[in-house]
């Protein structure tokens, strides 16, 4: 009994010696970026098993009120939100209320070449039409209140950058293409679908569609940086982004997130493997893109990651499924990108395991 008790103590403290250099090395990591205590700081955390191992702010998430940072606060996720839209298109999908194959114009049967281009097509950004951040005449509605049908009427009519299928380009118009599929199909606005059908099964109680008038408890305020200090985010209407980047939320939500479609609570284990499936173009080209992921990898190891980037914010998550583990970064300037943090943050963690 005296040698189990000396092999289990001796266990524990290689364990916390251990856990005590991978905290060490992952502070230094952020505070390469996040070095400001006075400035706009950030939230980032380690889960591992749907366990936190590491969780800390830095900086302030209000200048005005001097208020300190904390892993409460909530954040916009810019483009993270496509992990949502993409689960709600596959969700409907379960329900046997649409098919990733089905073409557009199903749903919008005045869409322009509507015939060719699919759900999928939407999911995977292979769909060749305008991205609406690269219109000039952007500025012209970003602080409008506009309807889902008016953003993709906004772009709608755009000449296309490429067929559909011929090759992968990131595109924003896609998604909000997708919002408004969901509310037609749903009978249900994107903001309520999202709630009842995500947020309220995977116990989200601190995520939201993104408002700059309702009174959110634990708000981080967003800011720039300009070359005489910093300011307040530039103010946008979030029916802009809708259903490609405007959701809010925090980092111990979005370890629920990850871990109810690990253990598909919200999503069947069928559908749910359509999201991290590589797809390939026309040509059979394979690309590192399910429906709403990226699908790359850390040193042959596979993960899926998505960022984000909106007006005052920046936001980073990568998730390697072989060990489990759920790294999240959000910062409350986009003078702060979490992005290579993050991806540092899993190379630590990763090595760490190896020992």
């Amino acid at each position: 009994m005296k040698n189990f008790l000396l092999t289990l103590l001796l266990a524990i403290c290689v364990f916390n010696k251990s856990y005590a250099q991978l905290n060490q090395k992952i502070d230094s990591l952020i505070q390469t970026e996040f070095n400001d205590p006075n400035g706009p700081g950030g939230v980032f955390l380690i889960s591992k098993k749907g366990k936190t191992i590491y969780k800390k702010a830095f900086g302030k998430a209000n200048l005005e009120l001097d208020a300190n940072m904390t892993s409460d606060n909530v954040f916009q996720i810019g483009s993270m939100t496509k992990q949502f839209t993409a689960v709600a298109v596959l969700i409907l999908e379960s329900q046997g209320r649409l098919k990733v194959s089905d073409p557009v114009s199903k749903y919008i049967p005045d869409y322009p070449s509507g015939n060719s281009i699919t759900i999928h097509h939407l999911l995977t950004h292979t769909s060749g039409i305008k991205d609406f951040t690269k219109m000039k005449s952007l500025s012209e509605i970003a602080q409008k209140e506009m309807s889902p049908k008016a953003m993709v009427d906004f772009f709608k009519d755009e000449p296309v950058d490429f067929k559909p299928g011929e090759k992968f380009d990131y595109n924003n118009s896609g998604y909000v293409l997708l919002g408004y599929i969901i509310e037609l199909v749903s009978g249900s606005k994107y903001e309520d679908f999202i709630r009842e059908n995500i947020f309220r099964k995977a116990g989200m109680d601190h995520s939201y569609y993104a408002s700059d008038r309702k009174v959110i408890n634990n708000r981080a305020y967003g800011y720039h940086q300009k070359s005489d200090g910093y300011v307040n985010k530039t103010v946008i209407s979030f029916s802009v982004p809708f259903a490609s980047g405007a959701l809010m939320s925090t980092v111990e939500d979005m370890v629920k997130w990850q871990d109810a479609i690990s253990k598909n609570l919200i999503l069947d284990a069928e559908h749910t493997k359509k999201a991290f499936t590589r797809y390939r173009l026309n040509r059979e080209e394979e690309f590192a893109y399910g429906y709403g992921w990226h699908l790359k990898d850390i040193n042959g190891i596979p993960t899926r990651e998505h960022g984000g980037s909106i007006f005052g914010f920046k936001s980073m998550g990568i998730y390697i499924p072989d060990e489990d583990v759920y790294i999240i970064g959000f910062s409350n300037c986009d003078c702060h990108s979490p992005t290579q943090i993050v991806k540092d943050m899993a190379k630590a963690v990763l090595k760490d395991a190896k020992k």
